[in-house]
């Protein structure tokens, strides 16, 4: 089992590039390969969550060359995918095998989604009974993983109410209305990424949105497209949230998405004093972009906004780290998806703080975390293998005077192959062992 020992940095420097963005790397495969045409993309992450979506989909029977982070994409059509000869094996990864349910469930063809342990254990009912209600046949034990999808069925337009705020889930029902008869129309209660509505605007494919509401009509078709993914800003988290609890620190994380559904970390470190900066702001194929510059601030406690919790959904883990560097108390509510993310985020962050000395208490949506000095720890730091954790206990060392462990951290390759190597490169200290 892999493991990270970091030690305490005393500055963070430079200039860095995160990995591409995962999300616009999953549908940039799923879309590419039902569009007429040939789609090229630049900047696509090479972890293994994304990967797993472009080895499905040759699986599948389209042509996918990869150099590095360029990918070229022979699509097939809306109705050109074939069969695939075994069980589709998605890994670690819920946006894939959320995505590709909705996809598949229109598809002539029958098929299996199945991942890792991990993946095996997250509940998939809530893209089940929407995908059912339009008339697809799939089900999984106890609504999990791995899921048999029946193929060749008739697919009926459906207008449906969200029950939390979910990028997966709405992208589900979206790409399964591609295929539907009628109007698709999804409604949302609170804000989630639209990633999905912006690629397929991309693809020429039409999309009526309006602030709560995302319409979509079946029958249509998507024409190829070039993409360039820009960096990750979920990846980007960890350093803008290391650089702030540095007693000295000034470093420049280069074209990060900065899409307003997906900008909620920085909204809330902002709110908690924050030195961040935003500069070289561009719009490319349709998503906004900037540097991010952050310095060493003086963090406070707040009560976090539950409008920004949706926005920030993947990146609270690092959150929490800033929060127990920060002066006062932090309060997170209405954030009960993180439950049920790579592993119980919540419980496992706060078991992490525990044994560092900082004072916490877990709520059912959420936790109060009592900033503080983190202490030697007499025991590493499971992350159960949830790539976020691993990372975000791995950046706490900045503040930290004594090493931290962390184990399990296999699954950071996931989303951030080359994290180690970045760290280092600015000035932190982390060593990986087998």
């Amino acid at each position: 089992m892999a493991s990270f020992v970091t030690s305490h940095s005393k500055s963070l420097s430079g200039s860095i590039r995160v990995p591409g963005d995962k999300s616009i790397s999953h549908r940039s495969i799923m879309l590419g390969s039902i569009a007429t045409g040939t789609t090229r993309v630049s900047g696509f992450l090479q972890g293994e969550d994304s990967l797993a979506t472009l080895n499905a989909f040759k699986e599948m029977g389209v042509s996918i060359e990869r150099k590095g982070s360029d990918v070229i994409i022979q699509g097939v059509g809306m109705h050109g995918l074939k069969m695939p000869t075994n069980s589709l094996n998605l890994g670690n990864s819920g946006t894939s095998i959320r995505l590709m349910s909705g996809l598949l469930s229109a598809q002539s063809f029958n098929s299996e989604l199945c991942g890792d342990k991990s993946l095996s254990k997250r509940p998939m009912g809530r893209v089940i009974e929407p995908l059912r209600q339009m008339g697809a046949d799939i089900s999984g034990p106890n609504s999990m993983p791995p899921l048999s999808i029946n193929g060749g069925k008739t697919l009926s337009a459906i207008e449906y109410t969200l029950p939390v705020a979910s990028a997966q889930i709405k992208s589900c029902i979206l790409l399964a209305g591609l295929y539907s008869k009628g109007s698709t129309t999804v409604i949302e209660n609170g804000i989630s990424r639209d990633h999905t509505e912006r690629m397929l605007r991309g693809f020429g494919y039409e999309v009526q949105t309006s602030p709560n509401k995302i319409s979509i009509e079946g029958g249509g078709s998507l024409k190829a497209c070039n993409i360039e993914v820009p960096s990750d800003i979920s990846s980007a988290a960890f350093f803008m949230v290391a650089a702030c609890i540095s007693d000295d620190a000034d470093i420049v994380l280069e074209a990060v998405n900065i899409n307003p559904t997906r900008t909620g970390v920085i909204d809330i470190l902002k709110l908690m004093g924050g030195n961040v900066e935003l500069s070289n702001e561009r719009v490319d194929a349709g998503e906004l972009i900037a540097d991010i510059r952050v310095r060493s601030s003086n963090l406070k406690g707040i009560q976090i906004p539950k409008k920004l919790v949706p926005l920030a959904i993947d990146e609270f883990p690092a959150i929490f780290i800033a929060a127990s560097c920060a002066d006062g108390e932090t309060l997170l509510t209405g954030a009960k998806e993180l439950r049920v993310k790579e592993s119980d985020r919540i419980q496992v962050m706060a078991d992490g703080l525990t044994s560092l000395g900082i004072i916490n208490h877990v709520l059912e949506d959420g936790i109060r975390i009592v900033g503080g000095k983190f202490k030697e720890q007499t025991a590493p730091i499971e992350s159960h293998h949830d790539h976020r954790i691993s990372m975000a206990f791995a950046i706490a060392s900045v503040s930290s005077d004594s090493d931290i462990k962390i184990e399990g951290v296999d699954n950071v390759k996931t989303s951030f192959p080359n994290f180690v190597a970045l760290a280092n490169s600015i000035g932190m200290s982390i060593t990986e062992s087998a």
